[in-house]
């Protein structure tokens, strides 16, 4: 295969990219207008971000995870290898709607791996495949677009090292999607049952959870359509 095919080949992947990335540009904006919109909702109890994970935690009788607070914006994860809830500063000190909503989704998967929830120990053990699979992904492209002329009698071989570490980079993020609902699911649940907020309250955190979640619909349909896309790839040299 001759230099230029290989930069066709390449060339499909970047459009893919491109758009997928102003779609998560859009709905990142969107997510930021939401949580600023839902950060002036102040909750009626007075409960900062901290104090609503630490009493999820509690309620569900984990007794063994932190709650921290980590530096940036949009931060907020929870992290199974330190048992530690971390949430960003604005969300770990504040008493607003949108703080709560992260704290508590944060504490969702804190219960998940208390529960030995299976779409999260399954994530848990792609995270370093994933990892690895970039990383191919990356050299394999790159190698393939500047070096097509010196390459070109293992292109279907590269084709379908691409494919499988595609492949696997997919399944991650289609696996992540339950591992996300699932979490808001369980904290929508809880700040509701237990009368954490009210009706108000609970309608900000709902949106802007389902917002959050929306990064990683588009995350997971980029995935696909990369991989669809070298699939096809595959199929025409056939």
């Amino acid at each position: 295969m001759n230099n230029g095919g290989m930069m066709t080949f390449y060339w499909g992947p970047m459009i893919i990219g491109g758009i997928f990335m102003l779609i998560s540009w859009l709905v990142g904006s969107t997510l930021k207008r939401k949580f600023e919109k839902y950060s002036k909702v102040r909750m009626s109890n007075g409960m900062t971000g901290k104090q609503v994970a630490e009493r999820m935690l509690r309620d569900n009788g984990i007794m063994d995870v932190k709650v921290i607070s980590v530096q940036g914006q949009l931060t907020d994860h929870y992290n199974p290898m330190t048992k530690t809830v971390n949430l960003s500063e604005v969300v770990y000190n504040q008493a607003n709607a949108a703080a709560v909503a992260v704290a508590a989704h944060e504490c969702g998967h804190a219960v998940q791996h208390a529960r030995a929830y299976k779409p999260l120990e399954m994530r848990s053990k792609l995270v370093p495949i994933q990892n690895a699979s970039g990383m191919i992904m990356n050299i394999v492209v790159i190698g393939m677009a500047f070096a097509g002329g010196l390459l070109g009698s293992f292109a279907p071989v590269m084709i379908y090292v691409i494919i499988g570490a595609q492949a696997a980079i997919t399944l991650f993020a289609l696996v992540t999607l339950p591992v996300e609902f699932d979490a808001s699911k369980r904290a929508l649940a809880w700040i509701n049952d237990n009368g954490i907020v009210t009706t108000d309250e609970y309608d900000g955190a709902k949106d802007a959870l389902k917002w959050a979640a929306m990064t990683y619909v588009v995350a997971a349909l980029a995935a696909v359509a990369t991989l669809v896309y070298w699939i096809v790839v595959l199929l025409n040299r056939r």
